[in-house]
């Protein structure tokens, strides 16, 4: 996943989504060398590592990937509103 890719992946579960919040983006795992190579480009605020104001978890037992809130569960909190692509 390049960080369009991400990018594209986020809008289109928001606009999927529609009023259903526990089918917003609600975190974005990705495997270690992954982020590394690929997708440490992206912009993350530093207040915790997120992305658009997705919580980030990188490891090397994560699958890059975005989950739905509803399937983040606790992990992907404190949510908060998704921010554009800049």
């Amino acid at each position: 996943m390049t960080p369009d890719e991400l990018n594209d992946t986020l809008d289109a579960m928001a606009k999927a989504a529609g009023d259903d919040a526990g089918k917003l983006p609600g975190l974005i795992t990705v495997e270690t060398s992954h982020w590394v190579n690929v997708l440490s480009g992206v912009r993350a605020t530093c207040s915790a590592l997120r992305h658009r104001n997705i919580a980030i978890h990188v490891g090397s037992a994560q699958e890059t990937k975005v989950l739905t809130r509803a399937e983040a569960g606790e992990r992907g909190e404190p949510y908060r509103d998704l921010t554009q692509a800049v």
